[in-house]
């Protein structure tokens, strides 16, 4: 998708498609003023005709519009004015983007940009349109043998700013969007990826390639020998059912002026599978436990949209890559373990496995002595009852 940023009115637009919002009931945004009028009245008389009240997400598509250049004019509803907040925001652009590339309007220029969301400036709602509609765009068919095809996708958006002074508020909010965009992307390809393919060391690999198009990041792996040396048992026993060898992979991002300030520290839990081991999980739905690594995606991703920002902090992610699976060789209940730290810990179930790799993992990263840690992993199922 290529982003960019204008000012001007509508009537000057001639595009493939332009986006105007409408408010409830029936109540035309200032830019939709501005068209109807050009139009003669041509919008506010299919409103009076009841054609869309302006509730959230409702959605009316007009062709040749009287004295308009742009081939289509889509009105896109946004709920009561005062009402319109962060979330609701976000639903109106995804709706609009659906509909731009089911349509087969290749280009748009959306002026729901200049809609009031409270508390919010031009910079984020432009930010917020781009990472929405690159999420609402994304589709995991890497693996597919027939991948299907939009005929004509959406593959231009300009976003409209009410005055030329927001231009470069508009272009810096692009060039974040689109890095966090990268960032979730990866992030959610990474955490589709099948578990034949995405194992322990599939998630090194990938911290590899990363490093190598960022100079910044620093990338290295502590495999299950120095996992011995380190005495990281807990982190070891719950891969030991696996014929994958566990592999954790510390990525070491430096941006700070100063690089002795102290690291922000990111721990993903990386269960690349988790079939619960000798406490093995029903067999219903357990193919979606191959997202048990999904910490360690949000981590991966984190990585690169920080490296894409260039941000001006250090950061060390770390992906705590493993697989629990039951064998010979597996962890059992009734087992006690001593962790990195020192402790004793007793398994009565071998299914509550993260915490046992994210125990050890949270002493290893001591050595960073780091500003704050913050771990992400999927939660247990017990949470959910809770």
């Amino acid at each position: 998708m290529e982003f960019s940023v204008k000012s001007g009115s509508p009537e000057k637009q001639r595009s493939a498609c332009i986006v105007v919002g409408v408010y409830e009931p029936r109540r035309l945004s200032g830019i939709a003023e501005q068209l109807d009028k050009i139009s003669e009245g041509y919008i506010s008389n299919l409103l009076r005709r009841g054609d869309l009240e302006g509730k959230p997400g409702q959605i009316l598509l007009l062709h040749h519009v009287p004295n308009v250049l742009s081939e289509r004019v889509l009105l896109v509803g946004c709920g009561k004015e005062r009402e319109l907040d962060e979330r609701q925001y976000k639903q109106i652009i995804t709706k609009t983007i659906n509909t731009l590339n089911e349509t087969g309007s290749m280009e748009a220029v959306c002026f729901l940009t200049e809609l009031h969301v409270k508390g919010r400036d031009t910079y984020w709602k432009v930010r917020q349109a781009v990472e929405t509609t690159n999420s609402s765009l994304y589709s995991f068919d890497a693996l597919k043998t027939r991948k299907g095809e939009t005929r004509r996708p959406l593959r231009k958006l300009v976003f409209n700013v009410p005055t030329r002074r927001e231009l470069t508020l508009g272009e810096r909010a692009i060039e974040h969007g689109m890095a966090v965009s990268a960032g979730m992307h990866l992030c959610r390809d990474v955490a589709n990826m099948p578990p034949n393919i995405c194992n322990p060391a599939y998630l090194a690999s990938q911290a590899r390639q990363l490093a190598e198009v960022h100079e910044n990041l620093h990338v290295t792996t502590v495999g299950e020998e120095q996992m011995e040396k380190l005495g990281m048992n807990a982190y070891l026993a719950v891969g030991r059912g696996s014929a994958n060898e566990s592999i954790m992979t510390v990525m070491e991002y430096k941006g700070a002026v100063d690089s002795t300030e102290k690291p922000i520290v990111l721990i993903g839990k990386g269960l690349t599978f988790d079939s619960g081991g000798i406490s093995l999980k029903p067999g219903e739905a357990m193919d979606e436990m191959k997202y048990d690594m999904g910490g360690a995606a949000g981590v991966i991703g984190a990585m690169k949209a920080i490296c894409e920002m260039k941000l001006a902090i250090n950061v060390v992610g770390i992906l705590a890559g493993c697989e629990n699976m039951p064998s010979g060789n597996a962890y059992r209940p009734g087992d006690i373990l001593t962790t990195m730290s020192g402790q004793t810990v007793e398994v009565l179930n071998t299914d509550a496995e993260g915490r046992l790799v994210l125990c050890d993992v949270l002493t290893y990263v001591e050595r960073f002595e780091p500003e704050l840690v913050i771990d992400a992993a999927t939660l247990t199922g017990a949470c959910v009852i809770a």
